[in-house]
């Protein structure tokens, strides 16, 4: 029989402890509980005095490097209890922990559709960019932005949303829907303008956001350990084999490669820049305050 101990109103933080604890020796379930939140449970017999100033150790600080580097040897061995299954529950509990992940991930999928539909004309003429020419006489400068939300193929959209999926929902849960939405009008601008300038306006996608989100994350990651941010090496490898690719031109699509590679640049240039002025606050507490 299970003992449940702590819960947490975040997976991140009850996978990094439950990571930690497992490599303390411990036997440590966690399990979705139908209100959503994560709960740690033990075997009868385990030494719940110790376990439980583990929990505390974790509470006061949740961000501590130690943690971090535990949960990348030993997060393989932690097992997370779904048999809950999928619901609208865990919808609703997604939209409210990362509300602009969310809100892009949701649109972008409301505009392919759309495309598929046969609507795909009047969605490019309001959502697409326009030549350089054509901009500086309209100034409708919002379209260095919108065509992001636009995809091509179901391949190419299912690509851009599992990313941005895990990367931006990774900055939201750990530095605030305000700096992901920075993040994301930086450096969709930056890419965006800058394919423009290179290849013209017929492009679109989540590409160049997906990898400043990349970028950011990565040197997050190696700058700020203590913000808790994380990206497997396996990871950032595979993306820079993919944008080397791009440019090889041996794929069926063709790639908007300067966007890709400014996107990347602009994401690790803004870790950099927020490693240097910015310290967040963490936002976690104990469980008898209603959990992290």
């Amino acid at each position: 029989m299970s003992i449940p101990v702590i819960a947490f109103k975040h997976e991140p933080y009850a996978r990094l402890l439950a990571n930690y604890l497992a490599s303390e020796g411990f036997e440590v379930s966690v399990n979705l509980e139908p209100n959503g939140e994560f709960m740690l449970s033990v075997p009868e017999g385990t030494d719940l005095k110790t376990f439980r100033q583990h929990c505390l150790d974790f509470v006061k600080d949740p961000e501590h490097p130690s943690y971090q580097d535990i949960a990348w040897q030993q997060g393989a061995g932690v097992e997370l209890d779904t048999k809950s299954g999928f619901s609208f529950s865990h919808i609703k509990t997604y939209i409210q922990e990362v509300p602009f992940t969310a809100l892009i991930l949701f649109t972008c999928l409301v505009v392919y559709l759309l495309s598929i539909f046969g609507l795909f004309a009047p969605v490019a003429e309001m959502l697409m960019s326009q030549s350089v020419n054509v901009l500086t006489y309209t100034n409708e400068w919002w379209r260095l932005i919108t065509p992001a939300l636009i995809h091509f193929s179901m391949l190419h959209i299912m690509f851009n949303l599992l990313w941005w999926s895990m990367l931006g929902a990774q900055i939201e849960r750990k530095l605030g829907t305000s700096m992901l939405i920075v993040i994301f009008v930086i450096s969709a601008a930056i890419s965006n303008g800058a394919q423009l300038l290179m290849d013209g306006p017929n492009f679109g996608g989540l590409s160049g956001i997906v990898y400043a989100v990349l970028g950011f994350v990565w040197w997050a990651g190696w700058l700020r350990p203590a913000w808790g941010m994380m990206l497997p090496k396996a990871i950032v490898g595979f993306m820079l084999v993919w944008l080397v690719i791009g440019y090889a031109d041996v794929l069926w699509v063709e790639m908007a490669n300067t966007a890709h590679t400014v996107g990347l640049i602009t994401g690790c240039m803004l870790a950099l820049l927020l490693s240097l002025i910015w310290k967040p606050t963490t936002k976690a507490k104990s469980s008898s305050d209603k959990g992290i």
